[in-house]
C-alpha cells in the first residue's frame, strides 16, 4: 500500500513539473542600441535629435517598468571616442547596462549622462550584440536600433543581421530618419523591420509601435470590405479603445501592403477593443479580443463611393463656400465639405444642402461603390449694394410668383457685397430713421453666372 501511495505521489510530481516547465512564461530580452555618434548633435524641429531621443528612451523606460517577465539592456555606439578630421574610432561600442531585473533606472541614467562623440560603427555594434545575451532558455531575443545614420566603418550591417538572426535573435531596428534620404534608409532593410521617423510627433507614435511589436507576437488584420464582402476599401484612419475604459489605444491609417492586401497590426492581447473605422459616417465594431501569440482578422462593412460637388466651370480652385451633407432622414450634419471638393461617403443616400444665397437642396443623393457622384451648380454672381442711410434691409428671391426670404443685411453698413446664385431678387428697404411704412423701397432686379450687378437706391 506504502508503495502505491509512493509511486501516485512520484507520478503526480512529475505531472506535475512537466507541466509547469510548459507553460513557464517566456522572457522577452530588449536590447537597445542607442546612437551616440557626434551627428545626435543636430539640430532637429525644436531641439537637438539627441536631447528628444533622450527625453523619449526616458520615457520609454518608465513605461516598461513593471511589465511582467521582460528584462532590458542598453548599448551605445560613438559615445566614448572624439572623432577628429580623418580619424574614426570604429570599435567605439559598448553593452554600458547588461541585461538583468528592473534595470531601467540605470538606463535611464546612461542615457542623461550620454555625450555624443563619435563614429557611427553599426556593424560592430550589432556583431557585438550578439554575446549581449547570457544563454538562457525560452527566451524572446529583441534588438532595437536607434540611429540618426548609417554605418561609417565600411563594414556590413547586412551580413552581420544575417549572421544574427541564424542565432535567432530578432531585429527590430528602428531608424531617426532626420537628413537621411530613400537610399540611405533602404540601406536598413536587409537588417529588419525599419520605421522612418521625420518629425518629433511621428518618433513618439513609431516608438509606441516598435515596443507594441517587441513585447509581443499578438497580431491583427483589418478587413474593410466593399458592397461585395471584399477587403478593397483602405486609406481610412481607424481609433482602437480599451472599450472598458475608453481610453484611446492605438490610431492607424489602414493601409494595403504591396500585394493589396490589408496591412498586419502589432496590439497588445490585454485589451477587450472597441475599433472605429473613420469613414462617413463612422463604422463602431465592439468586443474585439485579441488572442495572445495569434493573428486575428476583424472585418467592418465599409463600401464606399465619392460626392463631387463644384461650381459649373470652376474647375478646383478655392472657395468658402460650404455644403452641408447629412444621411437621409437624419437631422445630424455629418459632414460640412466645401464646393470644387471631393469627400468619400459610406454607399447610401444623403441629402445636401449648399450654402450659396439662396441656399440649394439636393434631397436622396445616391452614393454607389466605387463611383462618384457629381453635383454642379451655376456660378454665383455678385451684387454691390449701395444704401444712402442705415436702416433695415431684406433680400428675397422670387420663384414661380412666390418671394422667398435669402437673408437680412446688416443695418451697421452702407455698402453690401454678396455672392448671389443666378435668379430674379427683390430688396426690401426702409431707412432707419423714419418711423412709417410708406418709407418701404422694394427694388426689383436680376442676377446671371458671373455678372456683377451695381445698385444704387
Amino acid at each position: 500500500m506504502m508503495q502505491k501511495l509512493v509511486s501516485i505521489f512520484t507520478c503526480l510530481f512529475l505531472v506535475t513539473f512537466s507541466f509547469s516547465q510548459e507553460t513557464e512564461p517566456t522572457t522577452t530580452r530588449i536590447l537597445f542600441i542607442f546612437d551616440g555618434s557626434n551627428s545626435m548633435f543636430g539640430e532637429w524641429q525644436s531641439n537637438r535629435k539627441i536631447e528628444v531621443a533622450k527625453k523619449l528612451m526616458t520615457e520609454t523606460m518608465e513605461e516598461l517598468e513593471g511589465i511582467p517577465n521582460l528584462e532590458v539592456a542598453l548599448r551605445m555606439y560613438g559615445h566614448q571616442t572624439k572623432i577628429r578630421p580623418g580619424q574614426q574610432d570604429c570599435s567605439d561600442t559598448k553593452l554600458e547596462v547588461p541585461f538583468a531585473p528592473n534595470n531601467f533606472s540605470k538606463i535611464k541614467s546612461k542615457i542623461r549622462s550620454l555625450e555624443p562623440k563619435g563614429t557611427t560603427p553599426i556593424a560592430r555594434s550589432l556583431l557585438e550584440a550578439g554575446e549581449d545575451f547570457p544563454p538562457r532558455e525560452n527566451t524572446r531575443d529583441v534588438i532595437i536600433l536607434i540611429t540618426d545614420g548609417i554605418e561609417a566603418c565600411d563594414e556590413d550591417p547586412c551580413a552581420v543581421a544575417k549572421m544574427l538572426k541564424e542565432k535567432g535573435i530578432e531585429l527590430r531596428p528602428y531608424v531617426i530618419g532626420i537628413a537621411m534620404d530613400t537610399d540611405a534608409m533602404m540601406n536598413f532593410n536587409c537588417i529588419g523591420k525599419t520605421y522612418d521617423a521625420m518629425t518629433e510627433e511621428s518618433f513618439k507614435s513609431v516608438m509606441k509601435v516598435v515596443m507594441s511589436e517587441a513585447l509581443n507576437n499578438t497580431t491583427a488584420q483589418v478587413l474593410l470590405n466593399n458592397i461585395k464582402g471584399q477587403p478593397k476599401e483602405t486609406d481610412v484612419p481607424m481609433t482602437f479603445y480599451d472599450q472598458k475604459t475608453g481610453k484611446i489605444m492605438y490610431t492607424f491609417m489602414h493601409t494595403l501592403d504591396e500585394f493589396n492586401n490589408p496591412d498586419t497590426l502589432t496590439m497588445s492581447p490585454l485589451y477587450t477593443y472597441k475599433m472605429v473605422v473613420h469613414t462617413t459616417p463612422q463604422v463602431e465594431i465592439k468586443d474585439i479580443k485579441l488572442t495572445p501569440g495569434d493573428h486575428t482578422v476583424i472585418e467592418a462593412n465599409t463600401p464606399q463611393g465619392r460626392l463631387d460637388i463644384k461650381f459649373m466651370g470652376a474647375g478646383d480652385q478655392f472657395t468658402e463656400t460650404m455644403c452641408v451633407v447629412k444621411k437621409r432622414g437624419e437631422n445630424t450634419t455629418l459632414h460640412n465639405q466645401k464646393m470644387n471638393t471631393m469627400d468619400y461617403y459610406l454607399v447610401g443616400e444623403y441629402d445636401i444642402e449648399i450654402l450659396t444665397y439662396p441656399r440649394i437642396k439636393f434631397e436622396k443623393v445616391k452614393i454607389e461603390q466605387s463611383r462618384t457622384k457629381k453635383i454642379e451648380i451655376q456660378q454665383n454672381g455678385k451684387l454691390n449694394l449701395v444704401l444712402p442711410s442705415f436702416g433695415k434691409a431684406s433680400l428675397f428671391v422670387n420663384r414661380k410668383g412666390i418671394r422667398e426670404w435669402v437673408c437680412n443685411l446688416d443695418k451697421e453698413k452702407l455698402d453690401h457685397y454678396i455672392n448671389l446664385q443666378p435668379g430674379d431678387y427683390t430688396l426690401v428697404y426702409r431707412p432707419e430713421r423714419t418711423r412709417s411704412s410708406a418709407y418701404t423701397i422694394a427694388k426689383d432686379f436680376s442676377i446671371s453666372q458671373k455678372e456683377t450687378v451695381v445698385i444704387y437706391l
